[in-house]
């Protein structure tokens, strides 16, 4: 049997040339995964920095100043410290329970930001269930936070796993009643579906001024499912020790408090989706009709405008958010409850069936 050399190194090189195909496929699939994490980064150490400083400016004091520039480096030399500090396990407590908490309460998070739209074409993952996906995913946050209680083998840890997951379920309903009247006035459950839903008047459209009561109810949720002030009952210091936080040390200390921003820069930015427009300019379509084209034509350019309104409105919610935090004062548990249960859950229960009434006599 004959072989021709020159097939052989014909085929060598078509396998090679599958090869490369298959490896510049892989980094391309990796790239847009990486550049969102790291601007989700720097984007949680930006809010780190800004909470500091607003809250040094309501209690009129220093904020940080000697950690690079105006203090901005200070967020980065928190968690370099966390990161080489001794890691301390219970002796007596479930091991791998208290050593998956944290990690499932970070990557839940991070999921989520996967069905989130920055500008025009400009998503991860645009699915038809995009609000629900991020509801079902962030419910597991509280699994971490209860494994970890449980597995620090603390009785105030367990406690403070307990509250939180209760607190969790009580704003996790009327949370899930207001996406769904958002999704009724869309027609779908895709996140740039509701963008688009919301372009066509400017500023008039966003979801705001149709769901103003749903935007209060979403907003207090949002709150109380960060553990913002006033809701921040599960690691109340005075009350129950750091709750479920209390065992830990170096850095799984820190991936809670990574996941409690993260949780809010994903509340911030669904805001801002869901009920002021997303990365629209907020001008009325009869004065400039030009500018609502800008994303779909500008390529890079629009796209860059996208993004940049994007983040301007949630660090907008954000601000707002920090500014609660340093101003009222923390509600008792059976007060966060009777919140919960008692008002917010009527309120988008009646909310939800305004907004399906209104669609069926518009029909």
């Amino acid at each position: 049997m004959i072989i021709d050399t020159t097939e052989v190194q014909d085929i060598n090189s078509f396998s090679r040339l599958e090869s490369l195909k298959e490896v510049y496929g892989i980094i391309w699939i990796l790239i847009p995964i990486f550049t969102l994490v790291l601007g989700i980064t720097i984007g949680v150490l930006v809010i780190v920095w800004l909470e500091r400083e607003i809250s040094a400016g309501i209690q009129q004091r220093i904020g940080p100043e000697y950690a690079g520039p105006l203090g901005v480096l200070q967020a980065l030399a928190d968690g370099t410290k966390l990161l080489f500090k001794e890691n301390i396990i219970p002796s007596r407590g479930n091991i791998h329970l208290f050593s998956i908490g944290p990690s499932i309460s970070v990557i839940s998070i991070l999921v989520s930001y996967s069905v989130i739209p920055f500008g025009y074409n400009f998503v991860l993952a645009d699915l038809n269930i995009g609000v629900f996906l991020w509801i079902a995913i962030s419910s597991i946050a509280p699994i971490g936070l209860l494994m970890s209680g449980y597995g620090s083998n603390n009785k105030y840890s367990f406690l403070g796993g307990l509250r939180a997951a209760a607190q969790s379920i009580s704003y996790e309903i009327p949370l899930t009643l207001c996406v769904l009247s958002i999704s009724l006035l869309s027609n779908s459950l895709s996140t740039v579906d509701i963008v688009d839903a919301q372009s066509k008047y400017g500023f008039w459209g966003w979801n705001l001024w149709r769901q103003p009561i749903g935007f209060i109810v979403f907003l207090i949720s949002s709150l109380a499912e960060c553990e913002r002030l006033p809701f921040d009952l599960p690691e109340a210091e005075e009350e129950l020790v750091a709750g479920y936080q209390t065992e830990y040390s170096g850095i799984k200390f820190g991936l809670f408090y990574v996941a409690s921003y993260l949780n809010l820069l994903v509340s911030s930015l669904f805001v801002t989706v869901l009920y002021l427009g997303g990365w629209n300019i907020s001008i009325p379509y009869i004065f400039i009709s030009e500018l609502f084209e800008i994303n779909k034509t500008c390529g890079v350019f629009g796209t860059t405008i996208g993004i940049f309104i994007t983040l301007a409105k949630t660090y907008l919610f954000l601000f707002v958010s920090i500014t609660t935090r340093w101003t009222l004062p923390r509600l008792r548990m059976d007060q966060l409850l009777n919140l919960g249960w008692k008002f917010l859950l009527p309120i988008s229960l009646g909310n939800l069936l305004l907004t399906t009434s209104f669609r069926l006599f518009s029909l």
